[in-house]
């Protein structure tokens, strides 16, 4: 089984890089880190980058995750292969714009991107954001799915994932103690659902819901709180209208745990993704009492 260290980077295509560009240092308050071959690098904590906007079609979305040792990813490369699959080794150009010794790329059965990447740079100094956003780190996605048991068991039984809750189909699995670092949301296409980062507290949240409305950028669900993780959150929307959250307080789930926890089934309803009573604008968040087009 693959053995995933941490989440490491997004990258996102966009039609409109100058706009996607101010958007992720104004508003979501990253720090620029530079600029080459038709992309943007940004940064939220001590990694080369988390963020990359490049020139290209906007579905077209990666989401890179570290492995530990080079016996790691050439095991990796053969138990993706052997479940059928298709596993492609990096470029030396390629393994250059991630900032990478080497990474393998293949797709999950729903069709995401997926880099799993060897010796990913770190920065030599401070994060230093564009803007006091009290950004602490790029902690998880969402991905979509087109078949919940299908890609929960390819990421639980392949990528070694494990399941911390559910609510209605959708699997919250985390890599590490974090309650998750990717949730799989039902729907009908393929790509990236989310975008998320840890803020230092419910002040940042707060701040952010302010500001957002002040900037007209369009609010999504929140502020809220998780019942599942326990983080408070904000949603809202950035350039092709990718969803970006901030939260804090996520729950942990420690080595010592692991044994004996089982994860949580809740129903697909709105009080299952906010305790607090505010209703997503977000279509894979939607319960049966909140259907697009109902009241």
């Amino acid at each position: 089984m693959i053995d995933l260290l941490d989440i490491r980077y997004v990258r996102l295509g966009t039609r409109d890089r100058a706009h996607a560009d101010r958007f992720a240092r104004e508003v979501l308050g990253l720090e620029l880190v530079r600029e080459e071959g038709g992309a943007t690098y940004f940064r939220s904590d001590n990694r080369d980058h988390t963020l990359v906007y490049f020139e290209g079609d906007p579905i077209d979305h990666t989401v890179g995750f570290e492995l530990r040792t080079a016996e790691d990813l050439e095991s990796a490369a053969k138990e993706l292969s052997n479940s059928g699959i298709d596993v492609r080794a990096g470029t030396a150009q390629e393994c250059e714009q991630r900032r990478v010794k080497a990474f393998v790329h293949f797709k999950d059965p729903t069709g995401n991107k997926i880099d799993l990447v060897l010796q990913p740079h770190h920065s030599g100094r401070r994060y230093f954001p564009s803007r006091d956003a009290g950004i602490t780190g790029f902690s998880h996605v969402g991905l979509c799915t087109t078949d919940a048991a299908r890609d929960e068991r390819f990421w639980t039984q392949v990528l070694g994932a494990r399941v911390s809750d559910r609510i209605g189909e959708a699997a919250l699995l985390r890599i590490d103690e974090v309650h998750h670092k990717v949730a799989l949301f039902p729907t009908t296409r393929a790509g990236v659902q989310h975008v998320n980062h840890q803020v230092e507290s419910i002040d940042d949240v707060m701040r952010a819901w302010y500001l957002m409305r002040k900037l007209n950028v369009p609010i999504a669900f929140g502020p809220g709180r998780h019942p599942t993780s326990g983080a408070m959150f904000l949603y809202f929307r950035g350039p092709d209208d990718m969803i970006f959250e901030y939260s804090t307080g996520v729950r942990l789930i420690c080595a010592e745990d692991e044994a004996t926890y089982q994860p949580r089934q809740f129903p697909r309803t709105n009080e299952s993704f906010c305790m607090w009573g505010s209703v997503p604008d977000i279509a894979e968040f939607r319960g049966p009492q909140n259907q697009e087009g109902e009241a």
